[in-house]
């Protein structure tokens, strides 16, 4: 009499496997969300450069950020956050702000907005520790 060998993996191995998978994958999605979250507040940081960079250009050649066309509010380069620019002060300064409007921006609880003003002083949902 011969025995034939049963070749495979049995139901208690594959579950095993699974589980392993399973656990690996419930640590590895979170971190790299949150990777890509702070890869993109690099969207609003440019963003609000550059929205700093067209009001300075205008109070150059008005005295003044009342009448320049990039105050309102806008999308972002990249659409992950809504970006508003307000004139403060009587014309005399300006304030941009980046809002998170966009998955997965929006679940960035620690980032959640970013704001520039004239005198170039950054701020953030957690208090600068986001530039």
């Amino acid at each position: 009499m011969t025995r034939s060998k049963n070749a495979g993996f049995t139901l208690i191995e594959i579950l095993i496997v699974v589980a392993i998978v399973g656990i690996l994958a419930a640590i590895a999605y979170p971190s790299y969300m949150d990777s890509v979250r702070k890869s993109n507040r690099a969207d609003a940081k440019a963003s609000l450069n550059d929205a700093a960079q067209q009001m300075q250009r205008c109070y150059t050649l008005n005295h003044t950020f009342t009448d320049c066309p990039s105050v309102g509010t806008s999308d972002s380069a990249e659409q992950f956050y809504e970006i508003e620019v307000a004139v403060t002060g009587g014309g005399t300064g300006f304030t941009a702000t980046a809002t998170a409007d966009q998955a997965p921006q929006t679940g960035d609880d620690d980032c959640l907005s970013f704001t520039l003003d004239n005198l170039g002083r950054r701020t953030s949902t957690t208090n600068g520790e986001c530039w």
